[in-house]
């Protein structure tokens, strides 16, 4: 499994501690000096059967600098993907990829 994050941000360290607390094993990735491609995040999107939309970290001052909330509606599927793969601090985080795809740290309690 891999554990995709940004180490200065809060709900990341909470996710990265509560998975070392329950023995979960993990990849440790760094979600902006190793973004992840666009076909890998085309994979994990199809994968996880959520919107492309729940992937964008629609907090993040990048998101907003962007002014993505309005403009996000009228791109395609692609043109998503290639904003997401192009940096980091747009997808939302903490992201787990394994037998499931889980974003944010809400859901963890799916993994056990």
């Amino acid at each position: 499994m891999i554990f995709l994050w940004y180490p200065k941000c809060s709900t990341c360290i909470k996710a990265k501690k509560w998975l070392d607390e329950h023995d979960i094993k993990y990849t440790l990735r760094d979600i902006v000096k190793d973004n992840p491609s666009k076909e890998e995040l085309r994979n994990w999107v199809l994968k996880s059967g959520l919107d492309i939309n729940k992937f964008f970290s629609t907090s993040s001052v990048k998101y907003r600098e962007l002014g993505l909330k309005d403009k996000i509606k009228s791109m395609s599927f692609d043109e998503k993907l290639d904003l997401l793969s192009s940096d980091g601090k747009l997808i939302k985080r903490s992201l787990i990829v394994g037998n499931l795809i889980i974003l944010g740290f809400k859901d963890y309690e799916r993994m056990i």
